[in-house]
């Protein structure tokens, strides 16, 4: 059986607050730092939906080591 993906609640709660306020992510800033706090709970790859702040995650310390 599968596993529940950890922070769904907060994806879902993203993509309610987007649709709600026409996709302007700054008005969802606070339910999107809620999905960072869950995904940070978690090992990489533990959760789907955290799949896209690992990634951009990754790509911000590949330009850090490379801007220096």
């Amino acid at each position: 059986m599968l596993q529940k993906d950890p922070c769904q609640k907060q994806a879902c709660e993203i993509q309610k607050c987007l649709q709600a306020n026409n996709y302007m992510e700054s008005k969802c800033q606070a339910i999107i730092q809620e999905l960072r706090k869950c995904c940070a709970q978690y090992p990489k790859g533990r959760s789907l939906v955290c799949s896209g702040f690992e990634k951009e995650e990754e790509e911000n310390l590949t330009l850090k080591s490379t801007s220096k």
